[in-house]
């Protein structure tokens, strides 16, 4: 099998190897060898919160918090190296997440762990580090930003219509991948008296708690336990729902407790499952409509719902989910992976998207999204969600519109009634943490800029409301709110909402993320470990949404231009690889940022035409958004320039050769997204039959002997036409990826990966050659990741301990070697424990002091016998492809005259610490050397 250094079964429990004790076999253990990187050969301790724990086929590394960290919907990944080790799982006490390193993610740990240092261990969840605390600076007030003028439409009034609210239950359903049934429950409010089919909005909610009790005692169980109720999370926007039915919408919120409580072994977060569910209901109402007298009575009550018109919104995790619905409704997935094989009968005209995860990063290019981000999010805190906006551009034809709302001093819960603490029914916080002694300035609950629970969920409705209008009535009115024309809704006042778009017919696109060269700016990279090629340094203030990491630490094609300055005057010029078009715009619309907290950047806009000729568009003046080290407030924001000047000049707007930001700031910075021409209004929605990319999981077996070639799953589908993708492949070995831009067809198999498996006999560990892909041109992506697993399927050796030295006079060390019955593929560790020995024992001053010192962290005195020394352990890993390795336990020559003393280990269990019942057990003894 492929050879899988470093890895094996945790140090910390496999096997106490000592003495001389028979040998006894490894069948019920992995290999071992991950704590022996962290902990081996100098006795150097895993961080503070870290320990290895399962010992045997189920090792796992186990991190505990100090502070409770809520069940939420961004995933919580444990790091080294910069780079992504795993998906723990939570456990039921909020503190604790473990993750396996048997089978694949044991893979994926090699070459990772080797270079990096115990403190290298680390736990991010939404681009938040949980498990340091930062040093922070006070910092001064920030205040919000000056109001925007009002829109000629407000979608936050309430319409005209009285409103009915009704529920439905139905039975529940199994998903693929799912052990339990998920339920099949919704809200249903809909608008009394209205005539005619009414457009349907579906709400999803995110991942939460799934259960309650009373006060502090919640859990994500699912089913619920015996005196437990499910938390009724889909009744949390009822007060959306009633603003959409008052103005002539039918409702629908759905429970998802099901999912959320079984989704932490999804390889995709549940995105599928969510997908699938959303897809059934919409399915029961497409019956319902055909056939009302089968409905049950909160439908039967509704106006009939037209299902031609569907507006999709999904929460956090929910996001996800309806993005996919929207895609899965356009073009199926595999079978294999879907709750759903009925008729599509429904057509999904927008999505609104609040505080959405987006594992995948592959956005639905041809549905019409708006997507919420909360500037202070505390779950989801990267605001990830832009790329349901940034990852759009090129990959469809550019006609529907892809919006983000930035709403400064939101969290992620208050969104949800459900989630706010004073309105739920259960259990519910303020997501954003604040550190005693260091409130947030921008997001502290006492700071201007930071929104109350009312506020932001009212905020968050007429948004709703304004997609509902704009995708589903087709009121061009409202767009102004969505597409970065600065226009903002009274009715969402005093909140401060911003924003941006693409799509929507923006031609003639400046992006950097194309063949594109840049002079006097740099073209950065958005996912980049190397400080030269990003686009923002580590040490930044606060993160920026459009650069939110994946699960690769770097990205092709994902790029920025930056531009930092000293005097004004200075110019950036990009040129793209071929001349661009702004024929029928009437303006330029950039998107740009510069630091937050910052005031009055001044960038003068040229463009100039393939002829030479040169026209200055006019001036651009730029605002920081309020930031602090904890937000990610380094957003674009759009401003627009007239191509008036362009025509009067005699630029030839239809073959553009370069655009040009010069400084008329002293100093700064900005980074420029991309820029495009724009003209008002919203085009129609054309929908075209992409190819369909899912990447599928497979195992084999290692065998014995041979070399057999394997393929990924790669399954390319769709009615016609050619795309593409990049394919990323991370090396089992060294855990980096590499990847490959592929021109994919229905049917095809340009995409598919071969993995070479050879055969032995020697013990090793499973494999996974884990495979990603993000689509990039004329192409839509499901299933992002997946892979071949190998496993190993040879015995495990037997392990030894044989006396060296075990009887020595004190300043000599005493040795026991341990040794396999054959050499495997990896490394295989031991781990001790010292245990009560025949009196006297030897002692905390009879070895070196250094050695106490780097075994346990304790010093000598008191002087107390080294079985009473709390974490005094030793280690011994064989490494891959040798059998033998000594264990030493050095002594300390004294002029004390003493009787001989004596030393002993056990073999340790691996989930209690406590000696194994029949586990390994050695002697020594150190004879006085007066």
């Amino acid at each position: 099998m492929v050879r899988a250094r470093h890895i094996g079964v945790m140090a910390a429990a496999l096997l106490a190897v000592a003495g001389a004790s028979p040998g006894v076999a490894l069948a019920d253990s992995r290999p071992g060898g991950f704590e022996g990187v962290l902990a081996a050969g100098n006795g150097t301790p895993l961080p503070p919160g870290w320990r290895l724990t399962g010992g045997g086929s189920a090792p796992q590394l186990v991190w505990r918090s100090g502070r409770p960290v809520p069940m939420g919907d961004a995933r919580v990944e444990f790091r080294a190296g910069g780079r992504l080790l795993g998906v723990p799982r939570p456990a039921a006490d909020g503190h604790t997440f473990r993750l396996p390193l048997g089978e694949r993610r044991l893979a994926e740990l090699r070459g990772i762990l080797p270079a990096s240092r115990p403190g290298g261990l680390e736990v991010w969840s939404g681009g938040r580090r949980l498990d340091a605390r930062e040093a922070r600076s006070a910092a001064p007030a920030v205040q919000p930003p000056a109001p925007l003028p009002a829109n000629a439409v407000d979608p936050g009034k309430p319409g005209g219509y009285r409103t009915r609210t009704g529920e439905y239950a139905l039975n529940s359903v199994r998903l693929p991948g799912f052990p339990e049934p998920v339920e099949m429950r919704a809200v249903v409010v809909s608008p009394v008296s209205a005539s005619g089919k009414r457009p349907l909005a579906l709400f999803l909610h995110g991942r939460h708690v799934t259960c309650y009790k009373g006060p502090g005692d919640v859990g994500g169980d699912w089913p619920c336990k015996a005196g437990t109720k499910p938390i009724p999370s889909h009744r949390g926007y009822l007060r959306d729902q009633k603003l959409l039915a008052s103005q002539g919408y039918v409702t629908v919120s759905i429970a998802a407790n099901g999912i959320n409580g079984q989704d932490f072994a999804a390889e995709d977060g549940g995105a599928q499952a969510r997908s699938s569910l959303v897809r059934l209901h919409l399915a029961r109402w497409a019956d319902w409509a055909e056939h009302p007298a089968t409905a049950p009575q909160a439908v039967r009550e509704a106006p009939r719902a037209d299902l031609s018109k569907v507006l999709l919104v999904g929460h956090s995790r929910g996001g996800e989910g309806v993005n996919r619905a929207a895609l899965d409704s356009l073009a199926p997935p595999p079978a294999d992976q879907d709750g759903y094989h009925g008729r599509v009968r429904w057509t999904v005209r927008g999505t609104v998207l609040i505080g959405p995860t987006v594992f995948g990063q592959n956005p639905v290019p041809d549905v019409p999204s708006v997507t919420i981000l909360p500037g202070c999010d505390g779950d989801v805190s990267d605001l990830q969600g832009e790329v349901y906006v940034d990852g759009t551009r090129a990959v469809g034809n550019g006609s529907a519109l892809h919006s983000a709302v930035y709403v400064i001093g939101a969290n992620h819960n208050f969104f949800n009634s459900e989630w706010t603490p004073g309105q739920s029914a259960a259990p519910a916080e303020d997501d954003f943490y604040d550190e005693p002694g260091h409130p947030d300035p921008v997001c502290g609950k006492r700071a201007a800029t930071r929104l109350s629970a009312d506020r932001q969920h009212r905020a968050g409705s007429t948004y709703i409301a304004a997609a509902a209008r704009l995708f589903l009535a087709g009121d061009d009115r409202v767009r102004p709110l969505l597409d970065g024309s600065g226009k903002r809704a009274p009715s969402a006042d005093p909140a401060r909402v911003l924003s941006h778009a693409v799509g929507a017919g923006r031609s003639g696109g400046f992006l950097p993320d194309g063949g594109v060269s840049v002079t006097g700016g740099k073209l950065c990279a958005a996912v980049d470990p190397s400080p030269a090629r990003g686009c923002l340094a580590a040490n930044a203030k606060g993160a920026s949404p459009h650069f939110a990491r994946w699960e690769t630490d770097r990205e092709t094609g994902r790029q920025a231009v930056a531009l930092r300055w000293t005097r004004a005057g200075s110019p950036a010029r990009i040129t793209p690889g071929k001349p661009v078009s702004l024929s029928g715009s009437t303006a330029l619309a950039l998107r740009v940022f510069v630091p937050p907290n910052t005031r009055g950047t001044r960038l003068d806009v040229s463009l100039t035409d393939t002829s030479g000729k040169k026209a200055k568009l006019g001036r651009v003046t730029l605002d920081g958004l309020p930031g602090s080290e904890r937000t990610a407030s380094y957003w674009a924001r759009e401003v627009r320039v007239p191509l008036a000047a362009a025509g009067h000049a005699g630029l030839k707007l239809g073959s553009v050769k370069s655009l040009e930001l010069t400084s008329r700031s002293a100093s700064g910075r900005a980074w420029l997204m991309d820029a495009w021409g724009w003209r008002a209004g919203t085009p129609a929605v054309r929908v075209e039959a992409l190819p369909r990319v899912d990447v599928g999981r497979t195992t084999v077996a290692e065998g014995d002997s041979g070399t057999r070639t394997y393929r990924v799953p790669v399954r390319v589908s769709g009615r016609g036409g050619s795309g593409q993708v990049r394919v990323y492949v991370v090396d089992p070995v060294t855990g980096r990826a590499t990847d490959r831009l592929v021109t994919v067809r229905p049917g095809g198999h340009d995409a598919d990966v071969p993995v070479e498996v050879r055969g032995n006999t020697r013990y090793g560990t499973d494999v996974s050659h884990d495979v990603l892909v993000k689509a990039v041109r004329g192409a839509v992506v499901g299933s992002y990741r997946g892979g071949l697993t190998v496993r190993d399927d040879d015995p495990a050796p037997t392990m030894t301990l044989t006396p060296v030295a075990a009887k020595v006079t004190e300043g000599k060390p005493l040795k026991w070697r341990v040794t396999l019955s054959e050499p495997v593929d990896v490394d295989m560790d031991a781990w001790f424990g010292f245990a009560p020995a025949t009196a006297p024992e030897l002692s905390t001053k009879d070895v070196p002091a250094t050695w106490l010192r780097d075994q346990s962290g304790e010093k000598p005195d008191p002087e107390r016998p080294l079985s009473k020394v709390a974490g005094l352990w030793l280690w011994a890993t064989i490494p891959a492809g040798r059998t033998s390795v000594d264990l030493t336990v050095p002594t300390v020559g004294d002029r004390v005259r003493e009787s001989t003393e004596s030393v002993r280990f056990r073999q340790l269990d691996p989930e209690t610490g406590k000696p194994r019942t029949g586990g390994l057990e050695a002697t020594g003894s150190v004879l006085d050397a007066s």
